[in-house]
């Protein structure tokens, strides 16, 4: 989680909302990302997914199996869905998102037993930073 932060420390430090994201298989990172959304004016260019996709190409496919997510905010929907499609076996995030969290808040899309694939939901890991880091971004964007 201390590299997702870090992520989200450098999205921060570029004017975007500051969620950061990793993705770990057999202890190593293979895939890592940072909200690039406002940068290029791309809808799907949230952190979990630039990290899903240098993952996939780090693998040379889509599964992600054996494949964990860190990432420092409750996923949003499109970001929950992401997790279901690439097999992704645990998700792991730091702060729940009350207005658009998916995997927890509004609704758990990855543990739905109706999906085909569900992925493992871990909360609470360095929670108040995570949880600081956005709060602060907010707050300086409202002055």
């Amino acid at each position: 989680m201390k590299v997702a932060l870090m992520e989200a420390k450098k999205a921060y430090a570029i004017g975007e909302v500051p969620i950061g994201a990793v993705i770990v298989k057999e202890n190593h990172i293979i895939g890592r990302g940072h909200n690039l959304r406002e940068t290029y004016g791309d809808p799907t260019l949230h952190a979990e997914i630039i990290a899903i996709r240098e993952a996939a190409s780090f693998l040379g496919g889509w599964r992600l199996t054996g494949c964990n997510l860190y990432v420092t905010i409750e996923p949003c929907p499109m970001c929950a869905g992401a997790v279901i499609q690439s097999r992704i076996e645990k998700l792991i995030f730091g702060a729940f998102d009350a207005k658009s969290g998916c995997a927890g808040s509004l609704y758990n899309l990855p543990c739905d037993k109706r999906f085909n694939h569900r992925a493992e939901v871990i909360h609470g890991i360095m929670e108040d930073e995570c949880r600081k880091l956005i709060q602060e971004f907010f707050k300086s964007k409202r002055k």
